[in-house]
């Protein structure tokens, strides 16, 4: 499976890599994280809860940061595995630019199924990636820009 995309993220460019490097941020933000733990300086071990159509597995795996060039690019690197629904394994690389004061993060990704949620269908994860990739950006993008509460008389 291969997806591109690109977010626009009301925020300055090192806001934005701050909190794409904070596990707090991390976990809060990525759908049906349960556990995120940085195991190094780039390395984070996770453990994620997924439903693709009728099949629901708990991911855990080690996530890696690779070609780091702050606050512009890196690569995510990892592999998660789900007992007997399969594993995941791929990457991302992500670019930031900056462009009147706020942040455009772009994403390529490549990844590959194995095991039970292989037999699924490409459709069908295809569109399960994209809108788990939507969730985390709206997310990501409430964390940084939360709404104003407006006060009670």
């Amino acid at each position: 499976m291969d997806m591109q995309g690109e977010h626009r993220i009301a925020a300055p460019r090192e806001a934005v890599w701050e909190a794409l490097n904070d596990d707090d941020v991390l976990r809060a933000c990525i759908p049906g994280c349960e556990s995120l733990e940085r195991t190094s300086d780039n390395e984070l071990h996770a453990v994620v809860v997924q439903k693709i159509g009728p099949v629901k597995a708990r991911f855990e795996g080690e996530v890696e940061l690779a070609n780091i060039n702050a606050p512009e690019s890196y690569t995510i690197q990892g592999e998660g595995k789900g007992g007997v629904a399969g594993f995941a394994k791929g990457g991302a690389d992500v670019t930031l630019t900056e462009e009147d004061g706020e942040t455009i993060l772009s994403y390529t990704v490549h990844a590959m199924v194995g095991g039970k949620i292989a037999q699924l269908g490409s459709r069908l994860i295809d569109s399960t990636a994209k809108k788990l990739a939507g969730k985390f950006f709206d997310n990501f993008q409430a964390h940084l820009n939360p709404e104003p509460v407006e006060e009670t008389a």
